[in-house]
């Protein structure tokens, strides 16, 4: 019966730990969940072990993970989330993407939200070749202050 015990309290300490670094590598990976942001009109973003700025974000009301992109012009989504998102392409376009030119779709998100910052009616594209990711691009970022200084990038809605 011991033996029971002791056993128990070691795959007890064994579970804490595990969940212990999970919790710590996972805030490593994911520093900014859409719980973690702030939701004033001021959202500071940490960046993850890559060198990048992720997040999630609400597009249309839809918990979205991102790659916050200064250098993207718009917003680019993928095709799976573009029909996720019941989007309609208005437009066929050209484009200048990381893989090299592609044709894209221009279309408009009703809102991006962003902890507590909000934009509505923005522009996007959607990149049928553009995998996983979300870009949250200058079509978003471009209607706000956004600074950059020792490793935080710092969001902040400027009124129009």
């Amino acid at each position: 019966m011991q033996r029971h015990f002791k056993t128990l309290g070691v795959l007890s300490i064994w579970f804490a730990l595990a969940g212990v670094l999970f919790y710590f590598f996972n805030q490593q990976v994911n520093p900014n969940t859409a719980a973690t942001l702030s939701t004033s009109s001021e959202v500071k973003l940490k960046r993850d072990l890559s060198g990048h700025y992720r997040a999630e974000a609400y597009i249309n009301g839809k918990k979205i993970p991102v790659l916050v992109d200064t250098g993207a012009t718009d917003v680019s989504i993928s095709r799976k989330l573009a029909d996720e998102l019941g989007l309609q392409s208005i437009l066929a376009t050209r484009t200048q993407t990381a893989n090299g030119e592609t044709v894209a779709y221009m279309t408009r998100l009703a809102s991006v939200k962003l902890g507590g910052i909000e934009a509505n009616n923005v522009a996007a594209i959607i990149v049928d070749n553009l995998g996983d990711d979300m870009l949250l691009g200058m079509s978003f970022l471009g209607r706000m202050d956004v600074r950059l200084y020792k490793g935080t990038m710092t969001i902040r809605s400027v009124e129009e």
